[in-house]
C-alpha cells in the first residue's frame, strides 16, 4: 500500500497543473465551461445536471476520460459543481479540468481529485485547491459521473 501511495505521489508531482486566469468581468462558471469542453449538452445549475442527465446520458460511479463529475449542492457550494475528467490515474484518483473552483473565474486543468468515499463510489471527493497548493481539506459530496455519448469525439479529446 505504501509503495502504491509513493508511486501516486510521484505521478501527482509529475502532473502539471495549468491555471488560466480569466478577467474578473468574465467570471467563467463551471457549468458552461464543462459543457464546452465535454460536449455534454446539459443546462442550468450544476447541482441539477445529474437529474437532467437521466435518460439522456449514461451515469455511473466509474471515472472515465471525458466524463463529467457532478457534485451535489452544499451550504458552501449552493449551485453544485461539474468538472470534466481529463485523465484517470487509478480507481481513486483523476485529473479534472474545471472552472470556478479555487477562485471565481479561474480555469484549472489537470487538477487532482481523490475519491475518499468508504465504498469507492465517488460520492465523497477531495479536489486540488490552489490557495493551499494541495488537495482541499473538506470532502465534497458528489452524485457520480455523467458519460459523454459514444457517437463521436468529445471536445475535450479534440482539444488535447
Amino acid at each position: 500500500m505504501f509503495k502504491g501511495f509513493r508511486s501516486l505521489l510521484a505521478m501527482v508531482a509529475s502532473a502539471t497543473l495549468t491555471v488560466l486566469a480569466v478577467p474578473a468581468a468574465a467570471h467563467t462558471q463551471c457549468a458552461p465551461y464543462a459543457r464546452e469542453v465535454s460536449g455534454i449538452a446539459l443546462h442550468g445549475a450544476a447541482a441539477g445536471w445529474w437529474g437532467e442527465a437521466e435518460g439522456r446520458y449514461e451515469r455511473g460511479a466509474t471515472p472515465k476520460e471525458g466524463a463529467l463529475l457532478a457534485f451535489r449542492a452544499t451550504h458552501s457550494m449552493r449551485s453544485g459543481h461539474v468538472a470534466t475528467v481529463a485523465k484517470v490515474m487509478d480507481d481513486r484518483h483523476v485529473l479534472l479540468n474545471h472552472a470556478n473552483w479555487s477562485r471565481p473565474g479561474m480555469i484549472e486543468r489537470s487538477a487532482m481529485a481523490e475519491d475518499i468515499s468508504p465504498n469507492g463510489d465517488w460520492t465523497q471527493v477531495r479536489v486540488y485547491y490552489a490557495p493551499i497548493h494541495g488537495l482541499g481539506l473538506r470532502a465534497s459530496p458528489a452524485f457520480g459521473f455523467i458519460y459523454a455519448k459514444k457517437d463521436g469525439l468529445t471536445r475535450l479529446a479534440m482539444r488535447d
